[in-house]
Parts: structure tokens; C-alpha cells; sequence
């Protein structure tokens, strides 16, 4: 299943093994894993929560 990453990129949610949210100098990221390789990071979000929430509305 794909889901819409952004306005140019959609993640293959059938390949994505690990998600991880990280907080990095401009803001908080989510990073999608195949394996070891990261294979695409979403756009800042500026709390912790609206990044929970935008997985949680958008992977299934």
C-alpha cells in the first residue's frame, strides 16, 4: 500500500520496516527504514505530538 509522503513522494508502506521519530536542529522528523538503509524522512512537525498523530492518521 502507498501512502502520500508529500506534494512528490510516495512511500510503499508494504516495504517500510522501522519508523523513527527523531529530533533533529530544525524540528522533529519521521524517518522510514528499509532494513538499515533510511529510504525517506517527512517534513518538520514542531512538537512531538503532531508527528504521532500524523502516523498514527496515516499508516495502517
Amino acid at each position: 500500500m502507498f501512502i502520500k509522503l508529500n506534494d512528490r513522494v510516495y512511500i510503499n508502506t508494504d516495504k517500510i520496516t522501522r519508523i523513527k521519530i527523531d529530533e533533529v536542529q530544525d524540528g522533529i522528523r519521521i524517518r522510514f527504514y528499509e532494513g538499515q538503509e533510511q529510504v525517506a524522512k517527512s517534513k518538520r512537525y514542531q512538537t512531538l505530538k503532531d508527528a504521532q498523530d500524523w502516523i498514527e492518521n496515516n499508516i495502517k
